[in-house]
């Protein structure tokens, strides 16, 4: 016979000394009413009882379901026995992040639109929809530029400061979350281009310099950041030797090149060779002069695919440090035979 009411669990007590240091653990749980030895008790998550499984006693109720949850990621209509949704995400705190999507077969009885009225108006705010579809902008572009998630949070993390702030009321969310992007990628010492951030995101670079500067001086970021101008000074975050390892990679150049390409962009700024010219041009032209240098035959066609600038410019570069190579070579390098400089050919300024 059951009984309704729950009745506290019996204590029985099987030695008289307790321990100090420690729970007893000669304590056991058993039914108050049949006083079984051996109590063969129930958790009953369905109605969250705790049960007495020889005389149907309820013991305690209100039990927690400790056991992990279970969905199914089957693409089958039918019923889905999932119970938990996606991650939440933090940077959505107080939004709605699930959407009630409404079917559009109602049998001609018109009541899906008149749902998808109700659905429209009892809708997040305008705002908060905003942010939710620059989120879903920046992890998409983020994805397709092979970028990781620190940057893509960082960029998310700048967006919404910039809307709840109003910092760059009128200017289109594409253009913003473009600034976001790049300027998520020099904080992340995974520096990207104008030229690369303006073909991911098809925002022109004229916009996406304006919209940049905007944040540049709203979040007080070190001025000098930009990848247009050759401004690498100590506060900056980018400069040419920073693009070298990724322009490398790209064009499967041995190990040895990155190191001394860069010994000669710190060479060639100390010396004033190439003042003024942008990161991504130095950066050509310098890995163009070592891959001659060294003997690891790269044509400027296959540079200027890589670092985005024309052939000329690399070339350009190429010769300005052309003209300065006996400054720019160490001798160490031309003692071990690493180095020749009658590898270097003569480039014509026509």
């Amino acid at each position: 016979m059951a009984y309704s009411q729950p009745f506290p669990l019996a204590n029985v007590q099987e030695k008289t000394q307790q321990p100090t240091f420690g729970p007893d653990l000669a304590v056991r749980l058993i039914c108050p009413h049949c006083l079984d030895p051996n109590p063969n008790i129930i958790e009953e998550f369905s109605s969250g009882d705790l049960v007495c499984g020889t005389c149907g006693l309820v013991l305690g109720d209100r039990v927690i379901d400790t056991r992990s949850e279970w969905r199914t990621f089957a693409n089958d209509e039918g019923d889905d026995p999932s119970r938990v949704g996606a991650a939440s995400d933090p940077l959505m705190d107080g939004m709605e992040q699930l959407d009630t999507v409404i079917s559009f077969r109602d049998g001609g009885s018109g009541l899906s639109r008149e749902l998808q009225r109700a659905a429209s108006r009892s809708s997040a705010a305008r705002s908060e929809r905003n942010i939710l579809q620059a989120f879903r902008d920046i992890s998409s572009w983020c994805d397709q530029f092979s970028l990781p998630k620190t940057i893509s949070d960082i960029a998310k993390q700048l967006f919404k400061r910039s809307d709840e702030e109003k910092l760059l009321r009128g200017k289109p969310m594409e253009a913003v979350i473009a600034a976001c992007i790049f300027i998520a990628c020099r904080q992340a010492k995974v520096p990207r281009t104008f030229r690369e951030i303006c073909n991911l995101t098809q925002v022109s670079k004229k916009l996406l310099g304006q919209c940049y500067k905007q944040l540049e001086q709203a979040f007080n970021l070190t001025p000098g950041a930009s990848a247009d101008r050759h401004s690498h000074t100590p506060g900056s975050l980018t400069g040419p030797e920073d693009l070298l390892v990724r322009y490398c990679n790209h064009l499967d150049l041995p190990a040895n090149v990155q190191p001394i390409c860069a010994d000669i962009i710190v060479k060639a700024r100390e010396l004033g060779i190439a003042d003024g010219r942008s990161p991504v041009s130095i950066a050509g032209g310098a890995i163009y002069f070592t891959c001659h240098l060294l003997g690891k035959g790269k044509s400027a066609k296959q540079i200027s695919d890589v670092a985005g600038v024309s052939e000329g410019t690399i070339k350009l570069v190429y010769r300005l440090y052309y003209a300065e190579k006996e400054k720019l070579v160490k001798e160490e390098w031309l003692k071990d035979g690493r180095a020749k400089l009658e590898r270097l050919p003569v480039e014509s300024s026509k």
